[in-house]
């Protein structure tokens, strides 16, 4: 630990989800849910203790699922917003998440903005510096502590305009954060213009979900937040949210197994990947 108790190493589950997406890269089959060449370099050597059959079992099979959906999901939503105008990425916990160095086209005159703690970010560089990847010139690293500095305070003293329509991402981080922080991201995001939009997944108390909660727990980061569907479905809309997209698994199964894939990927059991967008305000 450093100063004030921060963490001085990096997220070892931010290294589990990068290990996971290099995991779909090489051993579940074409089509890939999300195409990520950028996830083996990142990650570097590495022995994989693993076989197809390994990774194949359902348990490992449904967590690199969940993360691959999540980041495929979210880049299709993004699609959509910079269709209608949303020029600026928010990436919240920004982990090893790897669209800044693989963006496409339609990417390339948004502005993004990596929001991470000190600690991961400067293992991320080291990374991205020993695969000779480049840091893409509209990309710019945020330093914030969620727990320590409000994420308004850090944003504002970043070069993202408050007053842009904007696109935020928020995978695998609100059940770390205290109740008041993961609220506050919400209200957060509420307050940009219309048009903005928030990509989360969030989790319950399920006896899955619990597993997983216990996995994290065992490496240092517990969770601290849980919250329902229907907790969010009332009250999104009462801080500026018109729209809500939760991604069940009637959904997922059209937009991303059809047809079922071979390799034993399956849509999610609970909608706990989400969408919300930011509505008109009402004068």
């Amino acid at each position: 630990m450093g100063e004030n108790g921060a963490s001085t190493q990096p997220s070892r589950t931010a290294l589990d989800v990068l290990a996971n997406r290099v995991i779909h890269q090489l051993f579940d089959d074409d089509p890939k849910l999300l195409n990520d060449a950028i996830a083996g370099r990142l990650l570097g050597p590495f022995k994989l203790n693993m076989t197809r059959e390994t990774v194949r079992e359902q348990a490992i099979s449904n967590m690199r699922t969940h993360v691959v959906l999540r980041g495929r999901f979210t880049e299709d939503r993004l699609a959509q917003a910079v269709r209608r105008g949303v020029d600026q990425y928010v990436i919240l916990g920004a982990g090893y998440d790897s669209f800044a160095y693989r963006q496409p086209e339609w990417a390339r005159s948004i502005r993004i903005f990596e929001v991470d703690q000190r600690s991961t970010q400067k293992d991320k560089q080291r990374r991205l510096a020993a695969a000779d990847l480049s840091i893409p010139g509209n990309l710019e690293f945020v330093e914030i502590d969620f727990e320590r500095t409000s994420l308004e305070e850090g944003l504002r003293a970043s070069g993202l305009d408050f007053n842009r329509r904007t696109f935020f991402s928020c995978l695998g981080v609100l059940v770390y954060l205290t109740q008041e922080a993961h609220d506050a991201v919400f209200r957060l995001v509420g307050g940009f213009p219309a048009g903005s939009e928030i990509a989360f997944t969030f989790s319950s108390s399920t006896k899955i979900q619990t597993r997983f909660s216990d996995w994290a727990a065992s490496m240092g980061e517990p969770w601290l937040s849980r919250v329902d569907g229907p907790t969010l479905q009332a009250w999104l809309p009462t801080i500026g949210f018109s729209e809500l997209f939760f991604l069940g698994r009637d959904e997922a199964r059209r937009a991303y197994f059809d047809p079922p894939r071979s390799d034993g990927l399956q849509p999610p059991l609970r909608a706990t990947i989400a969408a919300a967008v930011v509505g008109d305000r009402k004068t």
